[in-house]
Parts: structure tokens; C-alpha cells; sequence
């Protein structure tokens, strides 16, 4: 066999690999961006719903700038709810826990198909007709049954997929006048990416979008 028919046939096999190799190759799977909550009971990890999408960036910009670092869980009714996320509760003074935040509020953004069941994360809101929310404030349901009277109210824009023992244990620390805990429970809050199969792989949770 001549040295040009080898040639030839040599980079005809190379091309014929090179396709094949090009056509069995897998893009990579995509990465969701999730929120871990860490305190000092344990860790927490939840899904941002993209149905309720400025909700979810603005919570996911917060956590990345570090907002959300050194806040308490101001607020905890056993079999209710735990509420944090506000500013004001860094200092040493509790009687402005509550009143603070970003400076904005958040269109609403409630569905009628994503509710209060226990391990929701919604905003928290003052009292006005647009039912906009707290540019920070957020609480996670602890009621075993969930809080359906809460439906329709307030924004739900989240799920813990991990970590409600974590939420009992806080429900359930001492507290003083006005649901604040006697004790700090501070948190710090960070993002972190995971495919959907690692996601319900490790949470065992089916992301609702």
C-alpha cells in the first residue's frame, strides 16, 4: 500500500472519529442558584421559586452582598412561623427589630398555586393595599398543617428543602415580650449552585418552578 493511499485513509478515520466523538459528547447540566441559612442549630437549604421572580432575585442579591450576615430570627410563634431579615436587629437594641429594611418594598407576587405549607418562605409586609413586601423581612411556616388563612395575603417565594429541624429548634427557644427570642439566633445566609439532580439527590425535593 502506497504511502498516499495510507495518507488518505488516515485522515479519513480521523474525521470519521472526530464526528462521532462530536455527536456522543453531553452538554453539561445546568446549575440552579439555592439559598443555605446557616445558624447556630444547624443549616437550612432552600429553593427560590422562579414563578415569583423578583422575590427570588432580590433575596439572592441580598445573600450575595452579605445582608442577610449577622441578622436574627427576631420573631418565633411555635407552631406558627420564625421571621427574620431585619437590619435592625444587628444592634443592641430590641425594640427596632421589625421596623427596618432595604429601604424599598417588592411588588406582590402571590399565586394562587404556591401556599403556605410548613417550610414556606414568604415576605413579610406591612399593612397596605398592594400588599407589597418587605424588601428583607421574610418568615418560614412552622405549623405542621401549614397556614392557609395566610394564603392570598402575603407572598410566598420559597420552600426549605432541608433543615426543619432545624426551624423546630428555633420555634421552639425561650422567649420574651413581643415573640423575641432571649437569645440571639443570628444567621448568615450564602448562595450556592447545584443541578437539579443533585438537588433531588441530596434534598430528595422536586423543585417546583
Amino acid at each position: 500500500m502506497s504511502k498516499k493511499i495510507i495518507l488518505i485513509l488516515s485522515i479519513v478515520f480521523i474525521g470519521i472519529f472526530a464526528c462521532k466523538s462530536k455527536k456522543t459528547s453531553v452538554p453539561a447540566e445546568p446549575k440552579e442558584e439555592i439559598v443555605k441559612l446557616s445558624t447556630q442549630f444547624g443549616d437550612m437549604y432552600i429553593w427560590l421559586y422562579k414563578a415569583t421572580p423578583l422575590h427570588r432575585e432580590n433575596f439572592l442579591k441580598l445573600a450575595k452582598a452579605g445582608f442577610y450576615d449577622s441578622t436574627t430570627f427576631h420573631r418565633i410563634i411555635s407552631g406558627f412561623m420564625i421571621q427574620g431579615g431585619d437590619p435592625n436587629s444587628k444592634d443592641k437594641d430590641p425594640y427596632n427589630d421589625g421596623m427596618g429594611g432595604p429601604g424599598y418594598t417588592i411588588p406582590a407576587e402571590i399565586r394562587d398555586t404556591i401556599i403556605h405549607d410548613r417550610g414556606a418562605l414568604a415576605a413579610a409586609r406591612t399593612n397596605n393595599p398592594e400588599k407589597a413586601s418587605s424588601g428583607s423581612q421574610f418568615y418560614i411556616c412552622h405549623s405542621k398543617g401549614g397556614t392557609s388563612f395566610l394564603n392570598r395575603q402575603y407572598t410566598v417565594f420559597g420552600m426549605v428543602m432541608k433543615g426543619m429541624n432545624v426551624i423546630d429548634s428555633i420555634a421552639e427557644q425561650p422567649k420574651e415580650q413581643g415573640d423575641r427570642p432571649i437569645n440571639d439566633i443570628r444567621m448568615k445566609v450564602t448562595v450556592e449552585q447545584r443541578t437539579l439532580k443533585q438537588i433531588q439527590t441530596e434534598f430528595n425535593y422536586i423543585p417546583k418552578q
